[in-house]
């Protein structure tokens, strides 16, 4: 149910006495019929569904203008473009009050007559497009067939029902991605493949976007422009449908290489005002009537901010220059043109200083590249009439470190961030950048299928949703049977992929020394590579291509690398100790390091060199934000031997699962143990309501169990002691008092422009709440940078209450919702000093 978003309604009037449309019978394909006068594009996709038929059944269905005597036929078209289709509604054979006046909507039913006849009927032309691209995706075509070579079953005959399919409109308007730091492995790609980011190049990732029911793009930029590059790029996307938009700092239709290849002076609107307004004019006479939405303001040069002495005065003077231009070239009201603002970085600071935009411009808010949305609008306050929309990160260049080699986002935060967004009315755009595309498959279809449907994802089976999801999109990916053994690898990759970057793991990331805790880690990407290379051997030929790029080389990859590091601590503690056996360890990062080669040339080998270069992004080496100019293995030392004497080898399995507290299946109190009481959020005995608000559990959200979070989201803030509650009962065994840590996912004070950011309150028992408010420090982003950098890159936000007094014996411990937005992940409660570690203590043992 949530791959396809559909309502169907029984239309008796207008279906056939069969029980189903013969799309596929005895191998051989319907027509496919569209118009003469069908909308540019649609003949273009007709083609694409008929090769598509070709791949199913094995034989190419014929396109026609006019359909053949009894013959059947699928009729494709736009509600008032068509004129079989409006012969068809006149004559009351076809209902489409559905749909009629509805952005991208399609319905698709049999209609009676002398040969049987499918309708795929859109109410504009994208929702025709849609119309058959999701017939495509129920025969077995997946939207990755050409992006991850996801198998095609063949089928002998495939029928479609009779009875209506509705396809309501999307809720979000503008859905898209964003193709950004391209460099190296996307660039040289496209390059070797097909001479450049030419329009062959971008009509594979349109097509892409189009199955994947997206509509908007922001094009590549490193040294790129989609409009003078190759000029077919721009008029295949409005052919199709897809928008073309510009990234945020690329204005009024001109990517930001066009101003080095033509621009005339320094990219100052104050010093060069004249010249600047030629440029941009240019860039939207290019545009001309093309299906767009313009990109206005700027920034710094290179997407850097600008000068301190630019202000809001100049912004806005910018803005209305720029709405000047519209009017002149277009000829027309600006407000008739979509236009978009957005509020990145340095942006949002003259937006929460006063800097607005004229009405109808959409204001487009932006996470803090590290996929933690940094501003919503509060539902207190008037409505921006233009709108909002949603600029979200897969990949980032910058700092505190760029990551851009492999998939790090688990889903699970992508809903909580994106629910959040939706839930505050942010629905005109949704963009993400997703760096090269490959290897981001599974949360680029994530982010567009949530787009298409929040409400399909609803907060109180979140946990479900996501895992049919995830089951269904591995089935449609693979092709084959094993969905259900390969959705939890998936879902396990992404917990342990998101505890840090890759590009940020060193040898110190996790301790040796306490919990055993880089033992722990490393045994499970253990299991997960054992599990993943198990499933390998269960998948027939067709799949294992497909199951190499999406599942297998990101486990494999990331758990090398994890064991390389490993391996490096491992040799470093037994160096400073002058233990032979820091040799074995030396050897074994060698080895690791090479495997690192070995899993990208396989990557790169795939279905006869498709995917050169694709994983040729470097992610070992790192000493700043930006990537090093080569992979350097990690330091190492070794220990002379005496001569003859062999240097005893370490056990290869040295990494099997430690048991650290020891574990029970209870219900009862959580005992203290070693100063501390660990509990990961979900554990809680009681969750009391209070004012329409509950605690909701977030499964698989955070960097050891599940999280929790409070629902609605956007209702106002409670006082402490009087909001929903979750109980944690405990029993200490000692007296004096405690301090409780509370591990938060990263998430920023969104509202801004209180005294407070978002707060919590605890208590002991019948004690009285404790307010803390986890942005005390006012280090929501990268502006004021330490704090910000330390809990993006350790995806966690840690804040200590004051001490709470306390005797020996059982306790139950409260934690209040004050503020709406705060996820919890774990509570450690401390009496003492605990060991440091990354993860924090495990979770103690219960009665």
């Amino acid at each position: 149910m949530f791959r396809y978003f559909c309502v169907s309604v029984l239309l008796l009037h207008c279906v056939s006495e069969a029980i189903a449309f013969e799309m596929i019978a005895d191998g051989h394909p319907a027509d496919l019929w569209v118009e003469s006068s069908a909308p540019a594009g649609l003949s273009t996709v007709a083609g694409w569904f008929a090769e598509d038929l070709k791949r199913v059944s094995g034989e190419r269905p014929q396109v026609v203008n006019q359909r053949r005597q009894n013959v059947a036929a699928v009729l494709v078209g736009v509600v008032g473009a068509s004129r079989e289709i409006d012969l068809l509604v006149d004559a009351e054979k076809l209902d489409v009050s559905a749909i009629k006046g509805e952005r991208e909507a399609s319905i698709t039913v049999e209609v009676a007559g002398e040969a049987p006849l499918l309708v795929i009927a859109g109410s504009d032309k994208r929702g025709a497009i849609y119309g058959m691209l999701d017939l495509s995706r129920r025969m077995g075509v997946s939207p990755w067939y050409w992006w991850a070579d996801a198998p095609v079953e063949r089928k002998r005959n495939f029928t479609v029902p009779s009875q209506a399919n509705v396809r309501q409109a999307p809720k979000v308007r503008y859905r898209g991605i964003f193709l950004n730091d391209e460099a190296p492995c996307l660039a040289d790609w496209a390059q070797e493949k097909f001479g450049g980011c030419n329009s062959v190049f971008y009509s594979h990732v349109y097509e892409l976007i189009l199955r994947l029911r997206g509509n908007f793009l922001w094009p590549a930029m490193w040294g790129r422009s989609v409009f003078d590059d190759d000029r077919k790029s721009q008029a295949l996307a409005d052919e199709l449908g897809v928008v073309l938009s510009t990234s945020h700092h690329e204005p009024m239709q001109r990517a930001h290489v066009e101003w080095q290849r033509y621009g005339k002076g320094p990219w100052d609107y104050a010093r060069n005002r004249d010249v600047l307004r030629d440029f941009w004019r240019k860039g939207i006479e290019r545009m001309g009537d093309k299906e767009s939405v313009v990109t206005l303001a700027m920034r710094g040069d290179g997407d850097m901010p600008m000068s301190d002495e630019a202000n809001i005065d100049l912004l806005q003077q910018i803005v209305h220059d720029q709405r000047q231009i519209l009017a002149d070239v277009l000829r027309r009201d600006p407000s008739t043109q979509p236009q978009v603002w957005a509020l990145y970085k340095e942006v949002q600071e003259y937006y929460d200083r006063g800097m607005r935009a004229p009405e109808d411009v959409i204001l487009l808010f932006c996470d803090d590249n590290w996929g933690n949305v940094r501003r919503l609008p509060r539902p207190d306050r008037p409505r921006h009439p233009g709108g909002y929309g949603m600029y979200y990160h897969f990949d980032y260049v910058g700092d505190p470190r760029s990551y851009k080699w492999i998939n790090t986002n688990a889903l699970p935060r992508v809903w909580e961030q994106m629910h959040l967004t939706w839930k505050h009315g942010v629905d005109q755009i949704w963009v993400v950048n997703v760096g090269d595309l490959k290897p981001m498959e599974e949360p680029i279809d994530f982010f567009l299928s949530m787009a298409y449907d929040p409400e399909a994802f609803p907060a109180a089976h979140m946990g479900q949703a996501i895992d049919d999801w995830r089951t269904n999109w591995a089935s449609e990916v693979l092709g084959c049977d094993n969905a259900e053994q390969v959705a939890p690898l998936l879902k396990q990759y992404a917990k342990l992929a998101a505890r840090r970057k890759p590009e940020l793991l060193a040898a110190e990331s996790y301790s040796l020394a306490n919990y055993h805790e880089w033992d722990r880690v490393v045994s499970e990407w253990k299991t997960l590579m054992a599990s993943a290379e198990e499933v390998e051997t269960q998948l027939p030929e067709a799949a294992q291509a497909a199951y190499f790029q999406v599942v297998l080389h990101p486990i494999l990859a990331l758990g090398n690398l994890h064991k390389m590091y490993y391996a490096t601590a491992k040799n470093h503690a037994l160096a400073e100790q002058e233990d032979p056996q820091a040799n074995y360890w030396a050897e074994e990062v060698e080895r690791f390091f090479q495997r690192d080669e070995e899993l990208t040339e396989r990557y790169h080998a795939l279905e006869g060199g498709k995917w050169n270069h694709m994983m040729s992004q470097k992610h070992i080496g790192y000493r700043s934000w930006n990537e090093p100019r080569r992979q350097t293995m990690p330091r190492v030392e070794r220990i002379d031997t005496p001569a003859g004497a062999e240097a005893p080898n370490a056990a290869p399995d040295s990494t099997a699962p430690t048991t650290v507290v020891a574990q029970s299946d209870a219900s009862g109190a959580f005992v203290e143990s070693n100063g501390c009481i660990a509990i990961d959020a979900e554990n809680f005995s009681r969750s009391t309501p209070a004012s329409g608000v509950r605690w909701q559990v977030l499964p698989d959200l955070g960097r050891t169990g599940s999280a929790v979070t409070t629902i609605p989201v956007t209702t106002p803030a409670t006082p402490a002691g009087e909001g929903a509650c979750l109980e944690y009962q405990i029993l200490l065994t000692t007296s004096g008092g405690l301090t409780v840590d509370a591990y938060l996912a990263p998430t920023h004070d969104f509202y801004g422009g209180d005294d407070h950011g978002i707060r919590f309150a605890v208590s002991l028992d019948h004690g009285k709440p404790v307010v803390v408010d986890m942005h005390a420090d006012h280090s929501t982003n990268e502006h004021n940078p330490n704090p910000w950098r330390q809990r993006v890159s350790s995806a966690i936000h840690i804040v200590t209450t004051p001490p709470i007094p306390a005797e020996a014996g059982e306790h139950v411990l409260k934690f209040w919702r004050v503020d709406t937005g705060l996820v919890l992940q774990r509570l450690v409660l401390k009496t003492g000093l605990i060991a440091p570690s990354y993860l924090g203590p495990p979770q103690s043992a219960r009665e």
